[in-house]
């Protein structure tokens, strides 16, 4: 099910008005959906009342300089995996001085996947530190875009969830 446009809106105003009503702030660390969320954050009005940064981490090299993912976790892992998401959540709070940060990782494909991450296998983690960080792993149907905005559409909605319990 490929999210439309006026969903990835929807869902972005709701999470927005959430963060503004309870006065928190957010920060986005994203590779696959190269600053997607962010985008969709920043299409309210105000929106800079509550999203102070949004990193789009791309490479290795800028999830570890930028996020302070470890070298280990990457080698062991490989970016798209749980441990390294749940450290851009830990590295965005740091760098944006932020209640809460969102990371996404995936294979968005066309290429890029293999037997073990197939391309559609994406690592999502939001929290608010180390204690309170979420994860999950999705495994999408689509052509690149399809994944990329069912990835947003998750993660806005599993993180205006994880608000409502703040």
């Amino acid at each position: 099910m490929t999210a439309g446009d006026q969903e990835l809106e929807q869902a972005g105003l709701r999470l927005g008005e959430l963060l503004e009503k309870k006065q928190l702030t957010i920060a986005t660390a994203e590779s696959c959906t190269g600053g997607w969320v962010a985008k969709v954050l920043t299409d309210r009005a105000g929106s800079s009342a509550y999203l102070m940064a949004g990193l789009v981490t791309y490479s290795n090299a800028a999830k570890q300089h930028l996020l302070g993912v470890e070298r280990d976790a990457l080698d062991q892992h490989g970016a798209v995996s749980e441990p390294v998401v749940r450290q851009m959540v830990a590295g965005a709070i740091k760098a944006a001085g932020v209640d809460l940060a969102v990371a996404i990782s995936g294979v968005a494909g066309p290429g890029g996947g293999s037997a073990e991450k197939p391309v559609g296998t994406v690592w999502f983690a939001w929290g608010s530190g180390p204690d309170h960080t979420e994860t999950a792993v999705k495994y999408f149907d689509g052509d690149r875009d399809d994944i990329r905005r069912q990835s947003v559409l998750f993660v806005l909605q599993a993180v205006t969830d994880f608000v409502k319990t703040m």
